[in-house]
């Protein structure tokens, strides 16, 4: 592996990030909140360690696969450590890894969270933890291919080890177009969603950081009660929208705006996941309506579809606490935590392109074991799924559920009861937020020992980064020539 190319590569995301840095300050200075220090330092610490690697770390080769997998682990990494830094130079987060819990929840827009109290906190820290989730929606790796020219050269190695989905769209034959596009469309639904939910009487502030919260399947929020606290159904329904739209493969809203309709109806992976949504909105509709848990039927179709979209996207908001509804409903938001968004989407699980796949892989081999003789492909949108990707699916759901065991072992080990470690877990390495137990949607991390924080982390960013790009620095046969 070429470890000059990389350091250079990781000291210009530093630069970016030193630049993202500075965005806070000017929040700060107009709440007055006197943080503005502590992204100044962190700032200045982020652009004197990135000049140095992109100054010094020269190297006239391109990247490679290797390359790939360690520039997008190691930024991710590198984006968690220093992005934390306004959390401890503040004093808001004085424990280290309670700061990079945060930091890496924002960046991994997982949304989980160990903060007690997050109306106490200065807008500009309020600000920097929506940006950072904003940030790592579309993927740092992703945006900075679309401002970097430095990585044109070999940049589809960084793009396949950072895009989630078992494959990746290209939209132009360059990949600085590709990236150009899919932050333009991440910025055209963003600005939308701000404006939309300014005209409910949500002041910019608030409509800016939940804008970037949903967009990014992230799920932090600048309140307590995350949106419930704006007890609003028009806000709720806005929100609903948008979640549906960032759960969706963000190749297919360029698509539209193009003008073809069609794309979506022929996305056999989107009617899948729309069909998903409304079926278990239905259902747990039904068991919400028949238990008692809403009074009225307009309650029960607000809170029952907000949760169902904020489970299946990820994306971690909550307006109501689903752990006092019957016990159906419960499990089926479970399952969906495993499902996620659509590949190609900022949501987070294994995608409902790798379960659809799954399913008909095993249609396949049950009818093979009928008819051995006949030859039957797998086929997604017409076309068949060449068996590489099968068996990448295959290693990808294996590997997942073997994560998830041995993680919920260890969170056990750190005390943890059955419910609540499985569901922190799954919460964390699908990038959720919420779980159920003690680490549901009305309470916090932060009671998680310091062990089991620290698993969480490796757990997002496993997440984040679909297993594969992450596990594979861990082979020996990784680093050799």
């Amino acid at each position: 592996m070429n470890l000059i190319l990389t350091l250079r590569i990781l000291g210009a995301l530093l630069l970016y990030l030193g630049g993202a840095l500075l965005l806070p300050v000017l929040f700060s200075l107009y709440y007055h909140d006197e943080a503005w220090p502590a992204f100044i330092y962190s700032s200045l610490l982020c652009f004197g360690v990135g000049g140095l690697l992109f100054t010094f770390c020269k190297s006239s080769k391109d990247l490679s696969v290797r390359e790939g997998f360690a520039i997008v682990t190691f930024g991710w990494t590198f984006f968690a450590l220093f992005g934390a830094l306004p959390y401890l130079l503040s004093g808001v987060i004085p424990a280290p890894i309670d700061a990079i819990f945060e930091t890496m929840s924002g960046f991994t827009t997982t949304g989980s969270t160990i903060l007690t109290d997050i109306e106490k906190l200065p807008e500009s820290l309020l600000f920097w933890r929506s940006l950072t989730q904003w940030l790592g929606g579309m993927g740092i790796i992703v945006l900075s291919l679309a401002i970097l020219p430095m990585l044109g050269v070999g940049g589809m190695q960084l793009f396949k080890a950072e895009v989630p989905g078992p494959t990746t769209d290209r939209l132009r034959p360059r990949i600085q177009d590709t990236a150009k596009l899919l932050w333009g469309v991440y910025l055209l639904l963003t600005a939308l969603e701000t404006l939309l939910l300014m005209l409910g009487d949500m002041n910019f502030f608030d409509a800016l950081c939940h804008s970037f919260a949903t967009l990014a399947t992230g799920g932090f929020s600048t309140h307590n009660a995350s949106i419930a606290a704006f007890d609003s159904s028009y806000i709720d329904m806005v929100v609903t929208i948008f979640m549906i739209l960032a759960g969706i493969n963000f190749s297919l809203h360029f698509q539209l705006l193009r003008g073809k309709l069609g794309s979506f109806h022929r996305n056999e992976e989107f009617r899948c996941y729309i069909g998903l949504f409304f079926i278990i909105s239905l259902i747990i509709i039904t068991f919400n309506w028949s238990g008692g848990s809403y009074q009225t039927l307009g309650e029960n179709l607000r809170y029952s579809i907000f949760q169902v979209a904020s489970i299946i996207t990820t994306t971690g908001f909550a307006t109501a606490d689903y752990e006092v509804w019957p016990i159906l409903p419960q499990y089926l938001l479970v399952m969906l935590m495993f499902v996620g968004g659509c590949a190609g989407s900022t949501g987070g699980g294994m995608k409902v392109a790798r379960i659809l796949l799954l399913l008909k892989h095993a249609q396949v081999q049950v009818f093979r074991l009928i008819h051995p003789r006949a030859i039957r492909l797998v086929k997604l949108d017409n076309r068949p799924v060449d068996k590489e990707v099968l068996q990448s699916i295959l290693g990808f759901f294996a590997l997942f559920i073997g994560i998830f065991v041995i993680a919920s072992l260890l969170m056990a080990a750190c005390g943890m009861d059955l419910v609540s470690g499985g569901a922190a877990v799954i919460a964390c390495l699908s990038n959720i937020g919420p779980g159920l137990g003690t680490v549901g949607p009305v309470d916090n991390f932060a009671q998680i020992p310091s062990f089991g924080k620290t698993v969480l982390i490796l757990c997002m960013l496993m997440g984040r980064l679909e297993l594969f790009t992450v596990l594979v620095l861990f082979f020996p046969s990784f680093w050799r020539k």
